[in-house]
């Protein structure tokens, strides 16, 4: 190499380490910023799950310290006053609330806590549509049956895992209204439904014996106990 090749590589490599220096003085502020939104977001991580940990905890140290009351009416107050954040949380304490405000026979209360969880648009529907199920058999008799047909009518469709028990229940508002035909119709529908549960279908057969009907019990569907 002549000592010309060797002063313009010399020159070439001056203007290259000029350039990476003024393009780092230019722009070495977005690494910086990288690097502290990598690190910042880590620490943030960190510092949520051990909230949502603590939370957990401190919730799950209320549902012990309310259900260990003496009485259901105590039981329901004390959960009562819990404020969980989390939308499933809030849908279980809210269940056990109106199950020990039943067992204390505080209707309303536990109508109440059920039916706020079922208009709740950030509780899981799952969570809305047992706690809208819950309500309605509380409401047996005090809500018109009309109302309580639509509503239980809404939880039967296709796909919706209460179907069955909501069907059962049309069936049942059938009897107390003297359409027999319709009720043994729908317990028929239940007995032969491949989604029935055994107990379910126990109740349907015998139901539909009282009735005076005559189970179809060709092609039964195996149900587990």
């Amino acid at each position: 190499m002549s000592d010309t090749d060797s002063f313009i590589d010399e020159v070439n490599e001056e203007v290259r380490r000029d350039r990476l220096f003024v393009m780092l003085k230019r722009y070495g502020w977005i690494g910086i910023l990288l690097v502290v939104l990598i690190v910042g977001g880590a620490a943030w991580n960190e510092y949520r799950k051990a909230s949502i940990r603590a939370e957990a905890e401190a919730l799950g140290d209320g549902m012990l310290a309310a259900l260990a009351q003496g009485t259901s009416a105590e039981r329901a107050q004390e959960l009562e006053q819990l404020a969980p954040q989390n939308a499933a949380a809030k849908a279980v304490v809210a269940m056990l609330t109106a199950s020990e405000a039943e067992q204390a026979e505080d209707a309303a209360t536990a109508v109440a806590q059920l039916n706020a969880i079922a208009v709740d648009g950030e509780v899981p529907q799952i969570y809305r549509q047992i706690a809208s199920f819950k309500a309605l058999t509380l409401q047996a008799g005090t809500l018109d049956a009309n109302t309580r047909r639509q509503q239980f009518e809404a939880l039967s469709n296709a796909g919706s895992p209460l179907r069955l028990l909501a069907t059962e229940q049309i069936a049942l508002i059938d009897v107390s209204e003297g359409k027999t035909d319709a009720a043994l119709e729908r317990y028929q529908g239940i007995l032969q439904d491949a989604g029935v549960t055994s107990d379910l279908q126990q109740r349907a057969l015998q139901v539909i014996v009282a009735l005076g009907g005559t189970p179809d019990l060709e092609n039964l569907p195996t149900v587990e106990n």
